[in-house]
Protein backbone atom coordinates (compact mmCIF):
# COMPACT_ATOMS: atom_id res chain seq x y z
CA UNK A 1 0.00 0.00 0.00
CA UNK A 2 0.99 3.66 -0.25
CA UNK A 3 3.16 5.31 2.42
CA UNK A 4 0.34 7.29 4.03
CA UNK A 5 -1.77 4.16 4.52
CA UNK A 6 1.14 2.25 6.04
CA UNK A 7 1.89 5.16 8.37
CA UNK A 8 -1.74 5.25 9.52
CA UNK A 9 -1.82 1.49 10.06
CA UNK A 10 1.49 1.51 11.92
CA UNK A 11 0.39 4.40 14.13
CA UNK A 12 -2.92 2.70 14.97
CA UNK A 13 -1.15 -0.57 15.79
CA UNK A 14 1.35 1.31 17.95
CA UNK A 15 -1.52 2.96 19.82
CA UNK A 16 -3.25 -0.39 20.33
CA UNK A 17 -0.07 -1.97 21.72
CA UNK A 18 1.36 0.81 23.91
CA UNK A 19 -0.87 3.88 23.72
CA UNK A 20 -2.12 3.72 27.32
CA UNK A 21 1.44 3.79 28.64
CA UNK A 22 3.22 6.29 26.40
CA UNK A 23 0.45 8.19 24.61
CA UNK A 24 1.15 9.73 21.19
CA UNK A 25 4.72 8.39 21.16
CA UNK A 26 3.21 4.96 20.56
CA UNK A 27 1.62 6.33 17.39
CA UNK A 28 4.89 8.00 16.38
CA UNK A 29 7.03 4.88 16.68
CA UNK A 30 4.27 2.73 15.22
CA UNK A 31 4.21 5.00 12.17
CA UNK A 32 7.99 4.68 11.86
CA UNK A 33 7.71 0.89 12.07
CA UNK A 34 5.05 0.94 9.37
CA UNK A 35 7.41 2.85 7.07
CA UNK A 36 10.60 0.82 7.53
CA UNK A 37 9.78 -2.18 5.25
CA UNK A 38 9.36 0.09 2.22
CA UNK A 39 12.91 1.38 2.53
CA UNK A 40 13.77 -1.52 0.22
CA UNK A 41 12.94 0.84 -2.68
CA UNK A 42 16.34 2.45 -2.08
CA UNK A 43 17.91 -0.65 -3.62
CA UNK A 44 17.19 0.76 -7.11
CA UNK A 45 20.07 3.18 -6.57
CA UNK A 46 22.57 0.38 -6.04
CA UNK A 47 21.51 -2.56 -8.23
CA UNK A 48 20.09 -3.16 -11.71
CA UNK A 49 16.37 -2.87 -12.53
CA UNK A 50 15.61 -6.59 -12.40
CA UNK A 51 17.39 -7.13 -9.08
CA UNK A 52 15.70 -4.08 -7.52
CA UNK A 53 12.31 -5.36 -8.70
CA UNK A 54 13.03 -8.77 -7.17
CA UNK A 55 14.07 -7.19 -3.87
CA UNK A 56 10.96 -5.03 -3.56
CA UNK A 57 8.62 -6.47 -0.93
CA UNK A 58 11.08 -9.27 -0.27
CA UNK A 59 13.28 -9.63 2.82
CA UNK A 60 12.07 -6.42 4.48
CA UNK A 61 8.46 -7.59 4.13
CA UNK A 62 8.97 -10.97 5.75
CA UNK A 63 8.14 -12.52 9.09
CA UNK A 64 11.86 -13.20 9.46
CA UNK A 65 12.69 -9.49 9.15
CA UNK A 66 10.05 -8.53 11.74
CA UNK A 67 11.24 -11.11 14.26
CA UNK A 68 14.92 -10.30 13.70
CA UNK A 69 14.79 -6.51 13.81
CA UNK A 70 11.95 -5.76 16.23
CA UNK A 71 14.21 -6.36 19.28
CA UNK A 72 16.97 -4.25 17.68
CA UNK A 73 14.66 -1.30 17.02
CA UNK A 74 13.00 -1.79 20.41
CA UNK A 75 16.35 -1.58 22.18
CA UNK A 76 17.29 1.55 20.20
CA UNK A 77 14.02 3.27 21.14
CA UNK A 78 14.47 2.35 24.81
CA UNK A 79 17.81 4.17 24.75
CA UNK A 80 16.22 7.27 23.24
CA UNK A 81 13.16 7.15 25.52
CA UNK A 82 15.02 6.53 28.77
CA UNK A 83 12.37 8.28 30.86
CA UNK A 84 9.51 6.36 29.30
CA UNK A 85 7.33 4.01 31.30
CA UNK A 86 7.84 1.40 28.58
CA UNK A 87 10.68 -1.13 28.65
CA UNK A 88 12.84 -2.35 25.77
CA UNK A 89 10.60 -5.41 25.63
CA UNK A 90 7.50 -3.20 25.32
CA UNK A 91 9.05 -1.19 22.49
CA UNK A 92 10.15 -4.39 20.76
CA UNK A 93 6.58 -5.69 20.88
CA UNK A 94 5.30 -2.44 19.38
CA UNK A 95 7.91 -2.55 16.63
CA UNK A 96 7.13 -6.18 15.81
CA UNK A 97 3.44 -5.48 15.24
CA UNK A 98 4.21 -2.29 13.34
CA UNK A 99 6.61 -4.17 11.06
CA UNK A 100 4.53 -7.32 10.50
CA UNK A 101 1.19 -5.60 9.77
CA UNK A 102 2.84 -3.72 6.89
CA UNK A 103 3.42 -6.83 4.72
CA UNK A 104 0.15 -8.38 5.87
CA UNK A 105 -1.68 -5.41 4.38
CA UNK A 106 0.50 -5.48 1.26
CA UNK A 107 -0.48 -9.11 0.75
CA UNK A 108 -3.94 -7.89 -0.34
CA UNK A 109 -2.45 -5.87 -3.22
CA UNK A 110 -1.54 -6.99 -6.74
CA UNK A 111 2.22 -6.97 -6.11
CA UNK A 112 1.92 -8.99 -2.93
CA UNK A 113 4.74 -9.78 -0.49
CA UNK A 114 7.32 -12.46 0.21
CA UNK A 115 5.98 -12.87 3.72
CA UNK A 116 7.66 -16.26 4.09
CA UNK A 117 11.08 -15.20 2.79
CA UNK A 118 13.55 -16.88 2.16
CA UNK A 119 11.01 -19.29 0.65
CA UNK A 120 10.08 -18.22 -2.88
CA UNK A 121 6.40 -17.67 -2.15
CA UNK A 122 4.73 -14.36 -3.03
CA UNK A 123 1.43 -13.86 -1.22
CA UNK A 124 -0.92 -11.68 -3.30
CA UNK A 125 -4.70 -11.73 -2.83
CA UNK A 126 -5.06 -8.91 -5.38
CA UNK A 127 -8.21 -7.52 -3.82
CA UNK A 128 -7.21 -3.88 -3.19
CA UNK A 129 -5.30 -1.25 -5.17
CA UNK A 130 -2.14 0.21 -3.58
CA UNK A 131 -4.04 3.47 -2.98
CA UNK A 132 -7.64 3.14 -1.85
CA UNK A 133 -9.30 6.15 -0.17
CA UNK A 134 -12.15 4.01 1.19
CA UNK A 135 -9.61 2.06 3.22
CA UNK A 136 -7.36 4.93 4.27
CA UNK A 137 -9.59 7.96 4.95
CA UNK A 138 -11.96 6.51 7.61
CA UNK A 139 -8.91 4.95 9.27
CA UNK A 140 -7.07 8.29 9.23
CA UNK A 141 -10.03 10.23 10.65
CA UNK A 142 -10.38 7.81 13.57
CA UNK A 143 -6.65 8.00 14.28
CA UNK A 144 -6.51 11.82 14.21
CA UNK A 145 -9.54 12.10 16.51
CA UNK A 146 -7.96 9.62 18.93
CA UNK A 147 -4.79 11.75 19.14
CA UNK A 148 -6.69 14.59 20.82
CA UNK A 149 -7.74 12.50 23.80
CA UNK A 150 -5.63 11.69 26.84
CA UNK A 151 -3.73 8.42 26.70
CA UNK A 152 -5.87 6.99 29.51
CA UNK A 153 -9.15 8.01 27.86
CA UNK A 154 -11.56 5.21 27.02
CA UNK A 155 -12.79 7.24 24.05
CA UNK A 156 -9.25 7.36 22.64
CA UNK A 157 -9.08 3.59 22.75
CA UNK A 158 -12.52 3.20 21.18
CA UNK A 159 -11.71 5.55 18.30
CA UNK A 160 -8.48 3.75 17.53
CA UNK A 161 -10.18 0.36 17.71
CA UNK A 162 -12.96 1.65 15.45
CA UNK A 163 -10.42 2.61 12.79
CA UNK A 164 -8.79 -0.81 12.97
CA UNK A 165 -12.16 -2.58 12.76
CA UNK A 166 -13.49 -0.50 9.84
CA UNK A 167 -10.30 -1.02 7.82
CA UNK A 168 -10.21 -4.75 8.56
CA UNK A 169 -13.86 -5.23 7.60
CA UNK A 170 -13.25 -3.34 4.36
CA UNK A 171 -10.32 -5.62 3.55
CA UNK A 172 -12.52 -8.66 4.02
CA UNK A 173 -15.21 -7.03 1.85
CA UNK A 174 -12.68 -6.61 -0.98
CA UNK A 175 -12.27 -10.40 -1.06
CA UNK A 176 -16.04 -10.80 -1.44
CA UNK A 177 -16.12 -8.22 -4.24
CA UNK A 178 -13.21 -9.96 -5.96
CA UNK A 179 -15.10 -13.27 -5.91
CA UNK A 180 -18.23 -11.57 -7.27
CA UNK A 181 -16.30 -9.95 -10.13
CA UNK A 182 -14.61 -13.26 -10.97
CA UNK A 183 -18.03 -14.86 -11.28
CA UNK A 184 -19.15 -12.14 -13.72
CA UNK A 185 -16.05 -12.49 -15.90
CA UNK A 186 -16.36 -16.27 -15.94
CA UNK A 187 -20.09 -16.12 -16.79
CA UNK A 188 -19.51 -13.72 -19.69
CA UNK A 189 -16.67 -15.85 -21.06
CA UNK A 190 -18.94 -18.90 -21.07
CA UNK A 191 -21.79 -16.98 -22.68
CA UNK A 192 -19.44 -15.87 -25.47
CA UNK A 193 -18.08 -19.39 -25.94
CA UNK A 194 -14.53 -18.48 -24.91
CA UNK A 195 -12.43 -21.23 -23.34
CA UNK A 196 -9.57 -20.13 -21.12
CA UNK A 197 -6.71 -21.65 -19.16
CA UNK A 198 -6.42 -19.22 -16.29
CA UNK A 199 -7.90 -15.92 -15.11
CA UNK A 200 -6.47 -13.21 -12.89
CA UNK A 201 -8.69 -10.42 -11.49
CA UNK A 202 -7.78 -7.19 -9.69
CA UNK A 203 -9.44 -3.88 -8.71
CA UNK A 204 -8.84 -0.79 -10.81
CA UNK A 205 -7.04 2.21 -9.24
CA UNK A 206 -8.53 3.88 -6.15
CA UNK A 207 -11.70 1.78 -5.88
CA UNK A 208 -13.22 -1.69 -5.60
CA UNK A 209 -16.26 -1.11 -7.82
CA UNK A 210 -14.47 -1.45 -11.16
CA UNK A 211 -12.47 -4.64 -11.72
CA UNK A 212 -10.11 -5.83 -14.44
CA UNK A 213 -9.25 -9.32 -15.61
CA UNK A 214 -6.39 -10.95 -17.50
CA UNK A 215 -7.44 -14.19 -19.20
CA UNK A 216 -4.98 -16.69 -20.62
CA UNK A 217 -6.38 -18.23 -23.83
CA UNK A 218 -3.21 -19.93 -25.05
CA UNK A 219 -1.35 -17.83 -27.60
CA UNK A 220 -2.81 -14.57 -26.28
CA UNK A 221 -4.32 -12.83 -23.28
CA UNK A 222 -7.74 -11.26 -23.09
CA UNK A 223 -8.10 -8.12 -20.98
CA UNK A 224 -11.44 -6.73 -19.86
CA UNK A 225 -13.06 -4.61 -17.16
CA UNK A 226 -16.31 -4.93 -15.25
CA UNK A 227 -18.18 -2.50 -13.01
CA UNK A 228 -20.85 -3.56 -10.56
CA UNK A 229 -23.01 -0.86 -12.19
CA UNK A 230 -22.69 -2.38 -15.69
CA UNK A 231 -25.87 -3.11 -17.64
CA UNK A 232 -24.23 -4.54 -20.77
CA UNK A 233 -22.05 -7.57 -21.38
CA UNK A 234 -18.29 -7.59 -20.88
CA UNK A 235 -16.10 -6.94 -23.93
CA UNK A 236 -12.75 -8.70 -24.12
CA UNK A 237 -9.70 -7.24 -25.91
CA UNK A 238 -7.09 -9.65 -27.28
CA UNK A 239 -3.34 -9.13 -26.78
CA UNK A 240 -0.96 -11.65 -28.45
CA UNK A 241 1.79 -13.01 -26.22
CA UNK A 242 4.43 -12.69 -28.98
CA UNK A 243 6.93 -14.77 -27.03
CA UNK A 244 8.61 -15.74 -30.32
CA UNK A 245 9.88 -12.16 -30.69
CA UNK A 246 12.35 -12.84 -27.90
CA UNK A 247 14.23 -15.46 -29.88
CA UNK A 248 17.36 -16.55 -27.98
CA UNK A 249 16.67 -13.94 -25.30
CA UNK A 250 14.21 -16.39 -23.73
CA UNK A 251 17.26 -18.21 -22.35
CA UNK A 252 18.70 -15.04 -20.84
CA UNK A 253 18.88 -15.01 -17.03
CA UNK A 254 17.33 -11.53 -16.68
CA UNK A 255 14.40 -12.50 -18.92
CA UNK A 256 13.82 -15.64 -16.87
CA UNK A 257 13.81 -13.55 -13.70
CA UNK A 258 11.41 -10.99 -15.21
CA UNK A 259 9.14 -13.87 -16.19
CA UNK A 260 9.15 -15.11 -12.61
CA UNK A 261 8.46 -11.61 -11.28
CA UNK A 262 5.46 -11.25 -13.61
CA UNK A 263 4.33 -14.78 -12.67
CA UNK A 264 4.10 -15.51 -16.40
CA UNK A 265 1.58 -12.75 -17.10
CA UNK A 266 3.45 -10.81 -19.77
CA UNK A 267 3.48 -9.95 -23.46
CA UNK A 268 6.32 -8.96 -25.76
CA UNK A 269 5.80 -5.91 -27.92
CA UNK A 270 7.91 -4.59 -30.79
CA UNK A 271 7.92 -0.85 -31.60
CA UNK A 272 10.40 0.89 -33.88
CA UNK A 273 12.67 -2.18 -33.79
CA UNK A 274 12.67 -2.09 -29.98
CA UNK A 275 11.46 -4.88 -27.74
CA UNK A 276 9.29 -4.26 -24.71
CA UNK A 277 8.38 -6.61 -21.87
CA UNK A 278 4.86 -5.75 -20.59
CA UNK A 279 3.85 -6.95 -17.13
CA UNK A 280 0.09 -7.48 -17.38
CA UNK A 281 -0.61 -7.77 -13.65
CA UNK A 282 -0.99 -4.00 -13.26
CA UNK A 283 -3.06 -3.35 -16.35
CA UNK A 284 -3.03 -0.67 -19.01
CA UNK A 285 -2.44 3.07 -18.73
CA UNK A 286 -5.61 3.75 -20.73
CA UNK A 287 -9.16 2.42 -21.05
CA UNK A 288 -9.01 3.08 -24.77
CA UNK A 289 -8.91 -0.37 -26.44
CA UNK A 290 -6.81 1.01 -29.31
CA UNK A 291 -3.95 1.98 -26.99
CA UNK A 292 -1.46 -0.58 -25.74
CA UNK A 293 0.57 1.07 -23.00
CA UNK A 294 0.97 -0.93 -19.84
CA UNK A 295 1.53 0.43 -16.33
CA UNK A 296 4.69 -1.67 -15.98
CA UNK A 297 6.74 -2.02 -19.15
CA UNK A 298 10.45 -2.67 -19.63
CA UNK A 299 12.66 -1.83 -22.60
CA UNK A 300 14.88 -4.76 -23.58
CA UNK A 301 18.20 -3.77 -25.15
CA UNK A 302 20.34 -6.76 -26.26
CA UNK A 303 24.08 -6.07 -26.05
CA UNK A 304 27.12 -8.35 -26.29
CA UNK A 305 25.15 -11.51 -25.63
CA UNK A 306 23.36 -9.99 -22.62
CA UNK A 307 20.33 -7.72 -22.32
CA UNK A 308 19.87 -4.41 -20.55
CA UNK A 309 16.48 -3.96 -18.87
CA UNK A 310 15.10 -0.47 -18.29
CA UNK A 311 11.73 0.30 -16.74
CA UNK A 312 9.66 2.73 -18.80
CA UNK A 313 8.67 5.73 -16.64
CA UNK A 314 4.97 6.50 -16.32
CA UNK A 315 3.74 9.87 -17.56
CA UNK A 316 1.69 11.95 -15.11
CA UNK A 317 -0.43 13.22 -17.97
CA UNK A 318 -1.44 9.68 -18.83
CA UNK A 319 -2.33 9.06 -15.19
CA UNK A 320 -4.65 12.08 -15.13
CA UNK A 321 -6.42 10.92 -18.28
CA UNK A 322 -6.75 7.43 -16.85
CA UNK A 323 -8.28 8.72 -13.62
CA UNK A 324 -10.85 10.74 -15.55
CA UNK A 325 -11.75 7.72 -17.70
CA UNK A 326 -11.93 5.45 -14.64
CA UNK A 327 -14.35 7.79 -12.88
CA UNK A 328 -16.74 7.64 -15.86
CA UNK A 329 -16.28 3.88 -16.31
CA UNK A 330 -17.03 3.06 -12.67
CA UNK A 331 -20.65 4.09 -13.10
CA UNK A 332 -21.37 1.50 -15.76
CA UNK A 333 -21.12 0.84 -19.50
Amino acid sequence: MDSLTQIVLGAAVGEAVLGRRVGNKAMLYGAIAGTIPDLDVLSKHFVDTVTATEMHRGFSHSIFFSVLFAPVFGWMISKVERRSRATAKDWSWLMFWGLITHPLLDAFTTWGTQLFWPFDIRLAFQSIFVIDPLYTLPFLVCLVLAMFHKRTSAKRRKLNDLGLKISSIYLLLTLVLKAASFYQFDRNLKEQGIDYREMNTRPSPFNTLLWSANIDVGDAYLIADYSFFDTQGIQFKRYPKNRDLLGNLQKNDKLKRLTEISEGWYTIQKKDDRLYFNDLRFGLMSLNPDEERFAFSYLLSPKNGDVKVKEIPRDRGDAKKLLSALWKRIWGN
